[in-house]
């Protein structure tokens, strides 16, 4: 057991016989109010809080910093908060090691050393010893405070040179370097203004990128609304990039992104008006001036190429099938009244990928992964025999090759890698993570509940053996519940602290993710969304009534559609639980899609301009119009980036005054706004730690705790 737990820090957890929070309300900063007002369909909506969305003005600024003053000083005074910042540290510092993956003569692995903000990427001469690895590229001298963060990278056909996407602040934006991959050094300008954007070469000639034209107005928060995929050659200048698709009204999509087959002989172009549907499309790279042509036109289903083999695609789709099946088709007229059935649907979700000449099929049975091997016309090799009960991840590699590598965790296994012979179908272990967690004094249990409607939904339980169910379990409740989006069993190291002091952490798969596919999401969409809360509002009361926890020993936690998860839930049952945690939250749902990229999500949610019903239906939910004066809220602490260019932190800013100015009792109301990060992705490890830190620290102080 770590040494800051053997020196003395209680495993269990003392709760107090009386509330510790104050018995004084907080004093908040002052907001000011606004007389704006929108009318829709008749209907007249106050914005009191409207000009918190302009986040380039000196007052939003000022009262960012005065809410961050207010924050932290409430979070300096919790007794514990430090010692929980060193369990952090200490379990947090573990090797971590990446499956590795061969490109030109080298093969490339991610490696942190433990506390590195950003992982280091390594390699090696193929055939010699991972001993011998040197490192290729470091994101931690990116810049001083580690918040410029490694996106995503691609190698051209020889691997000789190598384009890879950086993030400054956490913004989506980007930033694409080239460099030569012997000598390690920039080749050419930075492409800039690049974003939501995948890089994929066309042999060893230049590469294919997508992005908005940069908005008029704030960068991180004005609205980005036709998407364009370009075409890069070498050693030439950005602004003579030729617009691949995108460039007039014909072509207007949210979304557009390029990839090209392995054998570099066709382009396939992915266009989409929602974060759900999409048109599909091919071009023959070895034909001057080949027009694209549709593999499916419309927008009614979700359709990708997984591979080729000369003019036969295969492609994985939900067209038909709303649990998705792979089809084969020629591409001289690949559109759906050709399609043949290679792998057809199932009762379970497919995810599909390809290694070494075979088709891998991943199907979800009740959110848990099993897989499948096959051959390309559609036999069936093997099941693939896992390591245990959980979720895997890159299952995938190059025709070519003959061995695979893919990751294997769940709620108490730390991911690990394995390495699989592809022929015979044996695994072995390749990298098990050195962290001090000790797996076999946890236990993970998947149970059954009804929601209101009497729709069964699954949820996993964690927490240390020999648990007493007695209600006073501090407990928290995690979910997402939106744009087909699967909460598999994973592993986290933030996550070991919770559970160690003795909380439990629970884990629902509601309506609205992917879980049992298209149907199961849709059933979480526009006029269906309330069941996403309702779901969540059950998985709360399963837990009460099963005796884990107690109303005021429950947390509900959820990031983005998450945080709207929370956000609705703890408006529409404040009773409920006692502490909400919205992260980076769509909290203002009659504006949401004025923001950014933000109209792309209509699909999952429609918007307030659609139609009288829709605004009605938007507008009885969306949290900052649903805080009520005079009733007594949870203890909050909403969590935001201030270079959140996704969900704009607009969100949070607004409900977070909304609450303040309306909260009864005592309960504290509070926002922590991070600087110079965005929606997470890239985060650097030091600010990972510090948040989680804060956070756990606030649940269980308001959960009447005094010691930990």
């Amino acid at each position: 057991m770590r040494t800051l737990l053997l020196a003395g820090i209680a495993l269990s957890l003392v709760a107090c016989q009386n509330n510790n929070k104050k018995n004084t309300k907080l004093k908040y900063p002052e907001t000011k109010t606004v007389d704006t007002v929108t009318n829709y369909f008749g209907t007249n909506v106050k914005d009191p809080y409207r000009w918190l969305e302009d986040d380039r003005s000196a007052e939003t600024e000022s009262w960012v910093e005065a809410q961050n003053e207010v924050t932290f000083g409430y979070l300096d005074q919790i007794p514990y908060r430090d010692s929980l910042k060193q369990q952090l540290t200490e379990v947090w510092n573990y090797e971590k090691i990446g499956a590795p993956f061969k490109r030109g003569d080298y093969t490339y692995f991610y490696k942190n050393d433990g506390l590195q903000d950003q992982s280091v990427l390594y390699r090696y001469k193929t055939g010699n010893s991972p001993e011998q690895a040197e490192v290729f590229l470091d994101p931690n001298t990116f810049s001083k405070d580690g918040t410029t963060s490694l996106g995503s990278l691609s190698f051209s056909e020889d691997g000789k040179t190598l384009a890879y996407s950086i993030s400054e602040g956490g913004s989506d934006w980007r930033k694409i370097i080239v460099i030569d991959a012997f000598t390690k050094t920039q080749t050419e300008d930075t492409l800039v203004d690049v974003k939501f954007s995948g890089i994929s070469w066309k042999a060893n000639d230049g590469f294919f990128y997508s992005s908005y034209d940069k908005p008029k107005g704030s960068e991180l928060s004005a609205k980005t609304d036709q998407h364009k995929l370009y075409y890069h050659q070498l050693n030439t200048a950005q602004a003579t990039d030729e617009v691949i698709y995108g460039g007039n009204e014909t072509q207007k999509h949210r979304y557009v992104s390029g990839s090209v087959t392995d054998d570099n002989r066709y382009l396939v172009v992915s266009a989409s008006k929602s974060t759900s549907g999409n048109r599909l499309m091919i071009k023959d790279l070895t034909q001057k001036d080949a027009p694209f042509i549709d593999v499916v036109s419309s927008y009614e289903q979700d359709a990708y190429v997984i591979d080729n083999e000369d003019d036969k695609l295969f492609i994985v789709t939900n067209l038909d099938a709303p649990n998705k099946r792979i089809v084969s088709t020629n591409a001289a007229d690949p559109s759906p009244k050709n399609w043949v059935d290679v792998i057809p649907e199932t009762e379970h979700v497919l995810s599909a990928s390809t290694g070494g000449g075979y088709l891998f099929a991943e199907y979800m049975v009740d959110a848990v992964s099993t897989v499948k091997q096959f051959t390309y016309e559609g036999e069936i090799v093997r099941d693939v025999k896992l390591p245990g009960v959980g979720s895997i991840g890159g299952f995938g590699t190059k025709k070519e090759e003959k061995e695979l590598y893919y990751s294997f965790t769940n709620y108490t296994t730390p991911g690990s890698i394995y390495k699989y012979e592809i022929e015979s179908g044996e695994s072995e272990l390749y990298q098990k993570p050195n962290i001090d967690f000790n797996s076999d004094n946890f236990v993970s249990k998947q149970v059954f509940y009804k929601s209101k409607d009497g729709t069964k939904i699954p949820m996993i339980i964690t927490h240390k053996k020999g648990l007493q169910l007695d209600g006073t379990n501090p407990t928290m409740l995690y979910g997402y519940g939106g744009f087909n989006i699967s909460l598999t069993p994973s592993f986290s190291t933030a996550n070991t602290v919770w559970l160690e002091n003795g909380g439990i952490y629970a884990v629902a798969n509601l309506r609205g993710g992917g879980e049992y596919g298209k149907e199961w999401h849709d059933a979480g969409t526009k006029l269906n969304k309330q069941n996403v809360f309702d779901d969540f509002i059950a998985a709360a009361e399963y837990l009460i009534d099963e005796k884990y926890t107690s109303t005021h020993k429950l947390a509900i936690r959820g990031g983005s559609n998450g945080g709207l998860l929370v956000g609705a839930t703890m408006t529409q049952r404040p009773d409920l639980v006692q502490v909400a945690l919205p992260a980076v939250g769509v909290l203002d749902m009659l504006r949401y899609h004025t923001f950014t990229s933000g109209a792309g999500w209509a699909y999952d949610y429609g918007t307030s301009e659609d139609s009288q019903e829709m605004f009605q239906y938007l507008y009885n939910y969306s949290p900052v119009h649903n805080v009520k004066t005079g009733t007594e809220y949870p203890a909050t602490l909403v969590t935001t980036g201030d270079h959140d260019d996704r969900v704009v932190p607009a969100h949070s800013f607004k409900f977070a005054a909304e609450l303040q100015a309306k909260q009864a009792g005592n309960n504290p109301v509070l926002i922590r706004v991070e600087t110079n990060a965005g929606h997470g992705a890239g985060k650097p490890t030091a600010m990972i730690i510090q948040e989680y830190a804060d956070i756990f620290a606030f649940t269980f102080y308001n959960m009447g705790i005094e010691e930990l």
